[in-house]
């Protein structure tokens, strides 16, 4: 058995974590949505973090909660630190907040060597990651890349609360909003430690992985069209079943995203009218996800969907029709900041291990503004947006040690 107290790291983080865990807006469940009262209160507490870390904290006019080492020189490029505390309903308590609090572990670290980093040290806990409340994309840290969209303030969650509306009240400033874009010239770099989402890293029996890529997104909305009929007396060769033709579009889906290296397609949502046990479907709105680290790639995988349903529409006699409404680029991760991240795992012991990501995170947003990288940590099952979601202490600790040694290195 693991003698816990050989892990003062991984034993901080885990403290911080269950802390943080008790911001939420539902009882007997993590949900935590941007700008609500949960978000607030973990923006607060993650304030008084910092400020007990010594850094200069704040809130900022978007509500991500900032902290600063000014380091030896406060003239130089800062070395930037982050991840973010909002959260998916019903979650996991590690998604986001295991970054924020390993930046701010890594600062007490620092401090506790006697270490002085030569350039500034920022870490961030952005407040905007998951989208699941407003219809953005990653607005609190595009706002730092100078990118956020101001028609994002219009946005309406499901009880009609627009951003704008909902920001000042969290206590923001829409009229701040300008003002938090960086100047590139002004970073040398931001790494973000996430939990992998995924079963590569347990698979390989590794406890760090480092990111070579952020999966690029597309999605759309697609409708195909029937025609409604009894169910009892409209002849099988004659019907044009909505559904029917969708259930072979999901298939065309699954097995296009399953012929590619690194790609994936999803079919999340379908809407089924009328929805009567003894009618033939009519209509079909479903959703398309397709994500590959290639953006080339990825849009050959989607034109070939599109192609495929085309023809299976065509072939039953309904009409199939697709929107995209969201795109969102690859994310290579900086070559010089992964070097620094392998150097580092293999000083720990640590096999290097390099994996694309599936899922979206700030980073994408961040690579905007200055050169980016990630090292994941693995999680039990692979399980991620779920109450399951879970990693060790062991893990914890060590993956504090990976970015402690990392920045060291960045900011000797």
């Amino acid at each position: 058995m693991t003698d816990q107290t050989n892990l003062p790291l991984g034993r901080r983080v885990m403290a911080m974590i269950e802390d943080l865990a008790q911001h939420t807006d539902d009882v007997g469940r993590l949900t935590r949505l941007y700008l609500s009262p949960a978000h607030r209160a973990a923006a607060d507490t993650t304030l008084q973090y910092m400020r007990h870390a010594g850094l200069d904290a704040y809130i900022d006019a978007l509500g991500s909660v900032v902290g600063r080492l000014e380091g030896r020189d406060p003239s130089a490029p800062a070395l930037l630190i982050g991840s973010h505390i909002d959260s998916v309903v019903d979650a996991g308590r590690y998604d986001g907040n295991l970054g924020v609090v390993l930046g701010i572990v890594v600062i007490e670290a620092l401090k506790a060597e006697g270490i002085v980093p030569s350039c500034p040290i920022e870490i961030i806990a952005f407040g905007d990651e998951e989208n699941v409340r407003f219809p953005t994309n990653l607005s609190t840290s595009y706002a730092l890349a100078g990118q956020y969209d101001a028609n994002w303030l219009d946005g309406r969650d499901a009880d009609g609360v627009s951003v704008r509306d909902a920001l000042i009240q969290f206590g923001g400033d829409p009229n701040g909003i300008a003002a938090l874009a960086r100047d590139p010239a002004r970073y040398r770099g931001y790494l973000e430690v996430h939990i992998e989402q995924g079963p590569q890293l347990e698979a390989r029996d590794l406890p760090v992985g480092i990111v070579s890529a952020i999966n690029g997104i597309t999605r759309a909305r697609a409708h195909v069209i029937g025609e409604a009929g009894h169910a009892g007396t409209v002849p099988m060769n004659m019907r044009r079943d909505a559904l029917a033709a969708v259930a072979e579009m999901i298939g065309i889906a699954e097995r296009t995203g399953s012929t590619r290296t690194d790609t994936v397609a999803t079919v999340g949502v379908a809407q089924v009218q009328p929805g009567a046990i003894n009618v033939i479907p009519a209509r079909v709105d479903f959703t398309l996800d397709a994500r590959s680290p290639d953006d080339a790639v990825r849009h050959a995988m989607v034109q070939d969907i599109v192609t495929e349903c085309e023809a299976a529409a065509a072939r039953r006699g309904v009409s199939f029709t697709i929107e995209p409404f969201m795109e969102s680029p690859a994310t290579p991760m900086d070559k010089g900041l992964v070097a620094q991240l392998e150097e580092a795992v293999k000083f720990i012991g640590i096999e290097p291990m390099h994996l694309a990501s599936g899922a979206g995170h700030d980073a994408v947003a961040m690579a905007n503004l200055c050169p980016s990288a990630m090292l994941f940590v693995r999680c039990k099952g692979g399980i991620s947006h779920n109450p399951a979601e879970s990693i060790t202490l062991e893990d914890a600790d060590t993956a504090a040690r990976a970015l402690l040694e990392s920045v060291k290195r960045i900011v000797a």
